[in-house]
């Protein structure tokens, strides 16, 4: 990554991220935000559960009357597919639903929101997009003992020592400015990395050490002050690669409901 990320085409493009205006439209957050600009007040452009073709949950997930307080950023820990196409992601959330439903046994796909390679942002746990547009949230299954509270975005792909496609980067940029503005969230206290709860490699070296230029993109998307001073590129975890393709490491446990 070099020194001055700004000049890369990933900084250009966190940096000028125009949110596309969807159907689905989040609250108007922090009145102190007024100003910025009609686009990023919208939601991005979401591919829904039926559009998707997703099963139906074997338990319809829970809705707390209350915003999450984090955003967790994950990696598949799937193969890095060069497929840029929609059906592709399609595809990804049928087969991250199945390995969740079939494998692990839980009642639904474990995340809020997909990403794929090719920047599209998908629906993922049942519920998700009616409690973020009423402001609450949805219980997941994505980061053990704190799905309570935390609101989880699945990035597809390896991120160990390979970073994110630009069109990735630039749909995770917007989503999570998204998100802030919608729960009133400051990125640079909200957006975390799923091993800073649990002991997991998740989501890879080289993504876990883009976040600190993740949140100042996003707080330059909602118009707020960069950080002092970014935090250096994380140093290898030495922690294992999840075991399995979509596997978040051996924190996870067997059953999601219980968490």
């Amino acid at each position: 990554m070099p020194a001055d990320i700004g000049l890369t085409r990933r900084g250009m493009l966190g940096s000028t991220t125009a949110v596309m205006a969807g159907a689905l439209l989040g609250p108007i957050a922090d009145p102190s935000l007024a100003s910025t600009q009609v686009l990023t007040r919208a939601a991005p452009l979401i591919h829904t559960r039926p559009q998707w073709q997703a099963r139906p949950p074997k338990v319809e997930a829970t809705v707390l009357d209350r915003p999450p307080d984090h955003i967790v950023v994950h990696h598949t820990a799937s193969p890095n597919s060069t497929d840029p196409s929609l059906e592709h992601a399609f595809e990804l959330s049928r087969a991250i639903q199945t390995f969740h439903m079939d494998t692990y046994g839980w009642d639904d796909i474990g995340q809020q929101l997909t990403i794929s390679r090719g920047g599209h942002l998908l629906e993922g746990r049942n519920r998700a997009l009616e409690a973020i547009n009423a402001g609450h949230h949805v219980m997941g299954a994505h980061t053990l003992s704190h799905n309570d509270h935390t609101i989880g975005i699945e990035n597809e792909g390896t991120y160990i020592t390979e970073e994110p496609t630009d069109e990735l980067w630039g749909q995770l940029v917007a989503t999570c400015a998204w998100l802030c503005r919608t729960y009133r969230l400051d990125p640079h206290a909200a957006i975390v990395g799923h091993r800073d709860y649990n002991t997991t490699a998740c989501p890879g070296d080289a993504l876990y050490g883009l976040l600190p230029e993740l949140r100042n993109q996003v707080a330059d998307t909602l118009h707020r002050p960069r950080a002092a001073a970014a935090s250096p590129p994380a140093e290898p975890s030495g922690l294992p690669v999840p075991r399995h393709i979509f596997d978040h490491g051996p924190a996870i446990g067997p059953r999601d409901r219980t968490r």
